[in-house]
């Protein structure tokens, strides 16, 4: 008897068809820089938003935000996991918050967590107002957080998606006077550069 070749039978209902998800649009980040408008972002007046420190140690004085606002406003973005280059800039901020001051500007830090900060604050002795932006909503203003342009794509050793470190000078009329964005690390903050900026937005 000859054999007869079997051909498999297939019921096209069995054929699962693939799922068509739409994929997420990838969005460069192209950091806000000098010249252009500061977004319109708001600092919320919530308990556990601030954080003030001198000398490392919390101080419970009340923040006045028309007071903050109405001045030339340093505010500088950072997260602990950018480590001793935040650290850095931590420091380079503190010691110059005085001359900031003098100048007629504010120092602000917008930070993503504030135990962090705690514990940063007090081993270094700083004497800063911390801004905590938890769901980085003022950084994406910015143009400095992205969830579809990660930051541990571009550094390694990043293990969570942060801002990228940067500090901007803004007039009250919300114009971005000076910018340093941290996206190579191959040149620190100026700060001669930066105090001029704010002297002459405080002038204008």
């Amino acid at each position: 008897m000859l054999a007869l070749n079997y051909i498999p039978y297939f019921d096209l209902s069995e054929i699962i068809t693939e799922l068509n998800i739409p994929l997420k649009k990838h969005k460069a980040l192209i950091p806000l820089t000098a010249g252009n408008l500061s977004p319109d972002f708001t600092l919320q007046r919530e308990h556990g938003k601030w954080q003030k420190f001198f000398n490392g140690r919390e101080v419970r004085n009340t923040i006045l935000l028309r007071d903050i606002l109405t001045k030339p406003l340093v505010i500088a973005f950072y997260s602990a996991q950018w480590k001793d280059h935040g650290l850095a800039l931590l420091k380079n901020l503190d010691a110059l918050q005085h001359e900031i001051s003098a100048a007629g500007g504010n120092l602000l830090i917008v930070s993503d967590e504030k135990e962090s900060a705690e514990k940063i604050a007090w081993n270094n002795n700083l004497s800063l107002n911390f801004y905590f932006d938890y769901q980085y909503s003022i950084a994406e203003k910015f143009r400095l957080y992205s969830e579809s342009d990660p930051i541990w794509n571009r550094f390694s050793g990043i293990d969570n998606n942060v801002p990228l470190l940067a500090t901007y000078v803004i007039s009250p009329s919300r114009q971005i006077i000076y910018d340093h964005v941290e996206q190579d690390f191959t040149e620190s903050l100026n700060s001669a550069d930066l105090l001029t900026a704010v002297k002459q937005s405080a002038a204008r």
